[in-house]
């Protein structure tokens, strides 16, 4: 990838026709056009793997599809992550590594299917399901400079999608405004996912498997050693990383605060609508693969052929059982998510308190109003709903909390018609108060602080239908709106959101305070964020209290 004749150490204009020869892949420089600017690549890095070069694109270095692991295929399905091979020259950089092998539910029919196709452009699971690999540990770095001559913190996202399906290339999380705003260092990164990454083998196979239940966290652990080692090189700071995610994501930043492997790999933690308080336990996790086991006909201590299947049958293997277990790839009866396995993850992340091993964490933590209707939006009961059906629903959720649930909501939202109040007691049971009990059991231990937040503000699209649903917080905080219109709508309103919630990001990445004070038992300090933003000492308190009855 060395062109003779240029000084490969600094960024180069490159003739377009030597284009290939720099590292640029065929579909990247067949898609240039004639009048495209000429892209300019980066200097190459030296990484601890071998070296790697990518683009400069508006200022920033980009570079995408570094690989961390070795393809985690034949001896290695199932395993810890190892390190790659290392090799030779400079490996292309300029376009994303391909995304895990992914378990995602369809596109349902609703009054938001449009809306559902149309955020497909900033999600694209359809897209990557015809891409998706078992060889999938890659990661990808935006960063204002590269060097060690300037120490920026770091901070790595880790994508939603449950444990089930996404990918760190979504275009919704591109770090390039984030690093150039905050002068800070943005990773995002795929791993193993759903039969792939939590497959529990334990108590089936033999003591090579008793950290298989565990597989896509451990492939995030070596993610964050990556980080470790190489970071500084790309202008990053390996002493002040903050891993941040959102729904699923936000649970697997809950988990690696409870595993020991993670330690001293990061320093700041946000967990965004996806507070993970438990695991899975070892004997639900095993019936989960013995299901899977059954669809394959194959026995756990066959492990040749375990290694030897190809990926298509395990996938479908993992749908067939969980559509006998009453529960699809994202929840009900079979979970394929990380496993109380006693050695990866020793006990549940948080329940019944913080854990200790990461005290000196400071966690920043909220949830969005509305969180469910993303969700629920799709259901022929939207809309429809009658007091009765309310009651009735509420009380599957709920049980005797539900009717005080819905006469404290009728007050907080009495413009709220009983489809949207059942979407309170949905967000309520789940994200709302999962959030506030991570937030107490960390603040209990009165080592490191919690931050909370509340998303208030509502997006216009599909005529309000959405108010503040899940996912709603991301363009915001990596101040992407231009990219998320279809979700955030347009104007200025947004664009207020994103300059509030980015800063807030940044600040406490850099710092650990996000500017407002900490979560205490005491006062319960929590920013609303909306157009014009403001701290409120335990809004919905009424809420809170029933739930906590």
């Amino acid at each position: 990838m060395r062109r003779q004749g240029h000084n490969m150490h600094q960024p180069t204009q490159i003739p377009r026709r030597d284009l290939l020869r720099l590292g640029l892949s065929l579909a990247a420089a067949s898609a240039l056009r004639a009048d495209d600017p000429i892209p300019v690549v980066t200097k190459v890095v030296k990484t601890t793997n071998g070296s790697v070069q990518g683009l400069v694109k508006d200022g920033v270095q980009v570079l995408k599809g570094i690989r961390y692991g070795a393809p985690p295929v034949g001896p290695l399905r199932f395993m810890p992550p190892a390190k790659p091979k290392p090799w030779k020259g400079a490996a292309d950089a300029t376009e994303f590594g391909a995304p895990a092998i992914q378990m995602a539910p369809p596109i349902s029919a609703s009054p938001a299917t449009d809306f559902g196709r149309q955020l497909a452009t900033i999600y694209p699971t359809p897209a990557e399901i015809k891409i998706q690999n078992e060889d999938c540990l890659f990661l990808n770095v935006w960063t204002p400079a590269l060097g060690a001559a300037t120490r920026r913190p770091v901070m790595v996202w880790i994508h939603g999608g449950g444990y089930a399906y996404g990918s760190g290339a979504w275009p919704i999380y591109d770090g390039a405004n984030l690093a150039r705003k905050g002068d800070v260092v943005v990773v995002t990164v795929n791993h193993r996912l759903n039969v792939f990454g939590y497959l529990y083998l334990g108590q089936l196979a033999n003591d090579a498997y008793a950290k298989s239940g565990n597989s896509g966290m451990l492939d995030l652990v070596a993610a964050l050693e990556w980080v470790r080692d190489n970071i500084e090189a790309f202008g990053g700071d390996p002493g002040n990383v903050t891993i941040m995610g959102e729904s699923g994501g936000g649970a697997k930043v809950s988990t690696l605060l409870a595993m020991p492997a993670a330690k001293g790999l990061f320093h700041r933690a946000i967990i965004q609508s996806g507070p993970g308080l438990r695991g899975v336990p070892k004997d639900a996790a095993t019936r989960t693969a013995k299901g899977v086991l059954d669809e394959l006909q194959i026995g756990a201590a066959d492990t040749k052929a375990l290694r030897g299947l190809p990926a298509e049958d395990i996938l479908a293997a993992a749908f067939a059982a969980a559509a006998k277990a009453g529960g699809g790839p994202m929840g009900g009866m079979m979970r394929l998510a990380p496993v109380v396995d006693g050695v990866a993850l020793p006990s549940d992340p948080f329940t019944p308190a913080a854990p200790e091993i990461s005290a000196n964490v400071p966690i920043l933590i909220g949830s969005n109003k509305d969180e469910m209707t993303l969700f629920t939006a799709a259901e022929p009961w939207f809309g429809t709903l009658t007091d009765a059906q309310l009651v009735e629903r509420a009380k599957a959720i709920a049980g005797a909390k539900a009717e005080p649930l819905i006469a404290a909501f009728r007050k907080l939202h009495p413009d709220y018609s009983p489809t949207y109040l059942l979407n309170q007691v949905l967000t309520a049971n789940t994200m709302f108060a999962g959030s506030i009990t991570l937030a107490e059991r960390k603040s209990a231990q009165k080592a490191a602080p919690a931050y909370m937040y509340y998303l208030v503000w509502e997006t216009p699209v599909v005529n309000g239908l959405f108010k503040t649903p899940h996912t709603l917080d991301i363009p915001f905080m990596f101040d992407n709106v231009d990219k998320a219109r279809v979700l955030v709508g347009p104007g200025p309103e947004p664009e207020a959101l994103a300059r509030q919630m980015s800063g807030a990001w940044l600040a406490f990445a850099r710092t650990g305070n996000p500017g407002w004070p900490p979560y205490t038992a005491e006062r319960r300090a929590t920013m609303l964020f909306d157009v014009n933003s403001r701290v409120a000492d335990d809004p919905n308190a009424e809420i809170r209290k029933i739930l906590e009855s």
